[in-house]
């Protein structure tokens, strides 16, 4: 596959990034103990979106791998963040979501 193949997988995971760290940065600024996980998972979830979309602009071999981790990651970040009531998780939530899905896809090709 090319890096045009990959198109819509690196724009979902760069916005799933771009969620999570906004997220992140929210939820921080809350500065709530309840919220340590959301923030670590939002940190762990940009930092992988970012790498898959890396793998994927470069045409790596390894770029189904990547994405296989990418999508278990954002399941596990969208699930937090759902269960948060504060507009940026629900976004948050849904950008991993979204992003999930087309990493799914994109490691099976």
């Amino acid at each position: 596959m090319t890096p045009s193949d990959f198109s819509r997988c690196i724009a979902l995971c760069n916005a799933c990034a771009a969620a999570c760290n906004y997220c992140a940065a929210a939820c921080i600024k809350e500065a709530s103990d309840t919220m340590s996980r959301c923030i670590a998972l939002d940190l762990d979830c940009a930092a992988m979106c970012t790498t898959a979309a890396g793998a994927m602009a470069r045409g790596s071999e390894n770029a189904g791998l990547f994405c296989s981790l990418c999508a278990d990651i954002c399941r596990l970040c969208a699930a937090e963040c759902g269960t948060h009531d504060m507009d940026h998780c629900q976004r948050c939530a849904e950008a991993c979501r979204q992003c999930e899905t087309e990493c799914q896809r994109m490691a099976t090709v």
